[in-house]
């Protein structure tokens, strides 16, 4: 039975994981739709047994290394099931197996409220994390060191919390949504004459200054002709590291600069060969569907 300490923070110990709980990036509206997801009209169980006011203190603890995330969230569900919280681990930060990384105190019927959806979330926003770490970690010191991007390819409704976690691994976002940034896809190209392109692209830049304009290209031809059109980053969609070497090498041959992002298919595997092949940077969306972290969870009524 672990008794709660004084302010809830047990920071001087040992085992503490960190420091006070920071700030959740969630909003508490969102954080309450999770928790109403899950306990839409009360916990039959921890209710039905009558222990739903019974002090209980829970622990969240890392079985394997992982670069955490969702902490701060977790603590903010928690609070907001009536639990107090103590010391945690920050976003961001590696913790070895065994390593402890958040700590609450409360009503045992808040405690079971809010542990499935907090845990669930530590576990998938730290494995986006340390998926995300381990691409960053591969091109260390490679090539160009490219830097790593994530895309907008998440699963619906979780964009907030898997680019919050895709950072805290490392990487940086390269478009949180069609609002932020030019990418000109195929896809749009389809709908212009081949003769115009060039003449659209310069008017794109020209509405939208203070934006580079990046342009997905299918093969290195077409890399070329997008450059030779004024693309300032080049989106190589799923080209081999050789073909991306030779888009450098071809570009550089005619004068022309731009920025070369190796797109489809890049994870922690050939991160490295992308890298030594010349990337100026990697965009991603293998992190997403990393596996989630296991996280230990312990119990206990407290005294």
């Amino acid at each position: 039975m672990r008794s709660e300490p004084e302010r809830y923070g047990d920071v001087n110990s040992s085992t503490a994981p960190g420091g006070p709980v920071g700030a959740a990036a969630i909003g508490d509206a969102e954080l309450d739709r999770w928790l109403h997801e899950d306990v839409p009209h009360g916990d039959l169980t921890t209710e039905g047994i009558g222990i739903g006011a019974a002090p209980a203190h829970v622990v969240f603890a890392a079985r394997s290394t992982m670069v955490v995330c969702g902490v701060e969230e977790a603590a903010r569900l928690f609070e907001r099931c009536g639990c107090r919280c103590g010391s945690g681990a920050e976003r961001g930060r590696e913790v070895a197996a065994g390593g402890e990384l958040l700590q609450a105190w409360g009503p045992a019927g808040g405690v079971h409220r809010a542990w499935k959806t907090a845990q669930t979330l530590v576990e998938v926003a730290s494995g986006i994390a340390t998926g995300t770490a381990q691409i960053v970690a591969a091109v260390r010191g490679v090539g160009k060191q490219p830097a790593v991007v994530t895309t907008r390819k998440n699963f619906p409704g979780t964009r907030g919390i898997s680019a919050l976690a895709a950072r805290a691994g490392g990487a940086t976002a390269h478009r949180l949504g069609l609002s932020e940034t030019l990418l000109v896809f195929p896809e749009h190209r389809a709908f212009l004459a081949r003769e115009d392109v060039a003449a659209r692209l310069q008017a794109l830049r020209r509405g939208h200054p203070e934006k580079k304009l990046v342009v997905e290209v299918l093969d290195p031809d077409e890399a070329v002709c997008m450059a030779e059109a004024g693309a300032e980053v080049l989106q190589l969609e799923k080209f081999t590291p050789a073909q991306v070497a030779q888009t450098g090498a071809r570009l550089r041959e005619r004068g022309l600069t731009g920025l070369l992002a190796a797109a489809g298919g890049v994870n922690r595997h050939n991160a490295a060969d992308y890298a030594r092949a010349g990337a100026d940077l990697l965009v991603t969306s293998a992190p997403y569907w990393a596996a989630p972290a296991d996280v230990r969870v312990t119990i206990e009524p407290a005294s």
